[in-house]
């Protein structure tokens, strides 16, 4: 059994939990009673394992039981809308974004729903697995609102068409359509999820750690930000030079003290 996936551990109280092994690392959200709607604790859980995985190469996210993510805890979150408290959506948006700012690869192995911010956090996913009964979908219309974060991650994720189609309707879609459409990068069974997604999380693991960080940040700015050829090739270019000056600062061994350095550190007497 991979040191990962290995069912004997308790759920985390906090409602998420961090299995590290050595480059790579597992999240799992653990409210399976909730659809794994995230409320405050687990968001800020979320944001503290972050933090613990920064010096993994490949973060792989699941949902415990049946549903990979559900978003926001409503129910929390109209509790504290009625006193007053409109932080949630803030919450979420900087989960997502420490997810995208976090130099680890992400990889998604949907295992089940992923509505509203659960495909939010898909699509902030670099990469993402779904076994073959996931779907994903953003209702928020049918509650007299816009997706306010699944809607613009989906928008810059597929063509216009295929995201009008999943918010003007609010139509559910199966894990197939969702690989057709890009949304997702494979469809596997559920029986077999997970250690597909550990799997080819150790592949990646064992790249360069720069080159990765570096890959991902390109991946971001081209093309959304840097769209010309010429651009595009310098910038390609600059990104390698960056690795190889931090392959030359991680190699170059340290400078040895000096007598006066050590003369420094000794007890006086």
């Amino acid at each position: 059994m991979d040191l990962l996936i290995d069912d004997a551990a308790d759920p985390d109280p906090s409602g998420v939990s961090l299995r590290i092994d050595g480059a790579c690392a597992l999240l799992t959200l653990e409210r399976p009673e909730k659809a794994n709607a995230m409320d405050r604790q687990a968001r800020r859980a979320l944001l503290d394992r972050l933090s613990e995985a920064q010096d993994c190469r490949v973060v792989i996210v699941t949902g415990a039981g049946r549903h990979f993510c559900s978003g926001i805890d409503l129910k929390e979150r109209d509790r504290d809308m009625a006193e007053g408290d409109h932080s949630a959506f803030g919450e979420w948006a900087e989960v997502i974004l420490a997810v995208r700012q976090h130099p680890a690869v992400f990889i998604a192995a949907v295992n089940g729903t992923a509505l509203g911010g659960g495909l939010t956090l898909v699509n902030g996913c670099d990469l993402a697995l779904a076994a073959e009964d996931a779907t994903f979908g953003m209702p928020e219309l049918g509650f007299g609102v816009y997706p306010a974060l699944a809607g613009p991650s989906t928008q810059i994720t597929l063509s216009r068409k295929r995201a009008a189609w999943m918010i003007l309707t609010t139509d559910r879609v199966g894990a197939a359509e969702a690989l057709g459409w890009g949304l997702i990068n494979r469809v596997t069974s559920r029986e077999v999820l997970l250690q597909d997604a550990v799997t080819l999380g150790r592949r990646i693991a064992g790249f360069d750690a720069d080159a990765i960080t570096a890959s991902k940040r390109a991946l971001d700015l081209i093309p959304s930000a840097i769209s010309d050829w010429r651009q595009a090739f310098a910038y390609g270019d600059l990104a390698n030079a960056g690795i190889r000056a931090a392959s030359t600062r991680a190699s170059k061994p340290a400078a040895p003290r000096s007598t006066t350095d050590i003369d420094k550190t000794r007890e006086p007497g």
